[in-house]
């Protein structure tokens, strides 16, 4: 009973750090794509944030063991929800000029570049998915 009450709160934490990363990235910038794989190259150009490390940076989670780690990403691709997320540091992608204008109805489907603006929820879910994934797990 005690483990399903911590893992309740570590999940409700996980929500609330997922939110946090996602308006801290979009008073920047409104757009992102999320990443599939974290083994893509590193380029200065973007600012990449894995689920692991957006748990991490926003309350302080971190996975009790490389198990957990690792079960946080099976739950994500499991769901066949992205394992990170990527934004370009140097403008907005679709909005070089800074309009703050959304250039597709699509910003919020999953399915390619996000907009937070759009209602785009999916960084906060792939956060919880992971969290909840890796509490899961018994190191």
């Amino acid at each position: 009973m005690r483990t399903t009450i911590r893992r309740l709160g570590v999940v409700s934490a996980a929500a609330a750090a997922a939110v946090a990363v996602t308006a801290t990235s979009a008073s920047a910038h409104h757009c992102y794509v999320p990443m599939y794989s974290l083994s893509a190259p590193a380029s200065s150009n973007w600012f990449v944030i894995s689920a692991e490390m957006g748990a991490d940076l926003i309350f302080g989670y971190q996975a009790a063991c490389d198990a957990a780690a690792d079960a946080g990403y099976d739950a994500l691709r499991a769901e066949g929800m992205p394992v990170g997320i990527k934004i370009f540091e140097k403008m907005t992608i679709g909005d070089p000029k800074g309009t703050e204008r959304i250039p597709t109805p699509n910003g919020a489907n999953g399915k390619g570049l996000e907009y937070f603006g759009a209602g785009s929820t999916l960084a906060d879910e792939m956060v919880e998915t992971w969290v909840a994934g890796a509490e899961a797990h018994d190191c």
